[in-house]
């Protein structure tokens, strides 16, 4: 699995003299700390802070590329638009390709994925001629999910997670340093009070998982729900104050009707609270 074809992602191109600018004033991640080899996370919110759109984003030519799924790329171009106002900005769809390199060392041109990077994991993302081989994309769902690594879509609706649920506050994808955006004062909030309950965590169980969707269950109580699912393994959202009582106290854990275990990505330095009084950003 060296060099994968994302045919599902697209790219939208922002550039000129105000660009940098308009959207350090809208999207969650600080372009500050974006150096021009990386690619990070991020999400430009609702007012109320639960996230629109997500996307990847690094720097090209003379602008930004915001990395993002196929079928939300004229969306999110529309949504920019109406930010724009009379800011000297350039919004375009891109035609480059996207593909993923798994490399120890980093192909030249190509743009190392925070997202993984904090996992331990040597992933870079490269835009281009498209090269690669799109068969590779089961491999790097299972990728995904072993590093804890969420996507709009499969593991999450539009306008249905703060950002603090899909751990964009632990992989360099919220800022809350760099001052007002959008939906900033909702997030600042959570991070401040230590209020996020819900978390992505890593599902398995001794037996093929049931589809994305599937609620999971404490008591017969719901929890959480399945995202992206390959085979034994899956991404999910739970309240993770729920889950930890639930294990503390022998109670089952349940997706549909399959057993399941789970755990916290290790590189968020989180944990399972036993109580609602114990959990923490």
């Amino acid at each position: 699995m060296p060099r994968v074809r994302l045919d599902d992602r697209a790219i939208v191109a922002v550039s000129g003299k105000d660009a940098e600018d308009l959207l350090q004033g809208l999207i969650t991640t600080d372009l500050d700390a974006l150096a021009p080899d990386e690619a990070r996370p991020g999400a430009l919110l609702t007012p109320q802070g639960k996230i629109l759109f997500d996307f990847i984003i690094s720097r090209g030519g003379d602008g930004l590329r915001l990395e993002t799924a196929r079928d939300q790329a004229e969306a999110l171009l529309k949504r920019l638009t109406m930010y724009k106002l009379r800011s000297a900005v350039d919004l375009s769809i891109d035609a480059s390709a996207v593909t993923v390199i798994f490399d120890e060392a980093a192909p030249e041109g190509a743009y190392r994925d925070h997202r993984f990077e904090k996992a331990g994991i040597a992933l870079f993302r490269a835009y281009g001629d498209g090269a690669g081989d799109a068969a590779g994309i089961e491999g790097l769902e299972r990728l995904r999910i072993a590093a804890g690594v969420a996507n709009a879509g499969p593991d999450y609706a539009a306008q249905d997670a703060f950002p603090h649920d899909v751990l964009l506050d632990k992989n360099g994808g919220l800022s809350f340093k760099k001052g007002c955006y959008v939906g900033q004062e909702v997030v600042s909030r959570m991070q401040h009070r230590s209020t996020p309950r819900r978390r992505i965590v890593i599902v398995s169980a001794e037996t093929a998982l049931p589809p994305t969707g599937t609620t999971i269950t404490a008591n017969d109580k719901a929890i959480g729900t399945l995202g992206t699912v390959q085979g034994k393994s899956a991404l999910a959202i739970v309240r993770i104050d729920k889950a930890g009582e639930a294990m503390a106290n022998g109670v089952p854990l349940l997706a549909g009707d399959v057993a399941v275990s789970m755990v916290l990505p290790a590189w968020t330095g989180l944990t399972f609270p036993t109580s609602a009084d114990e959990a923490s950003a």
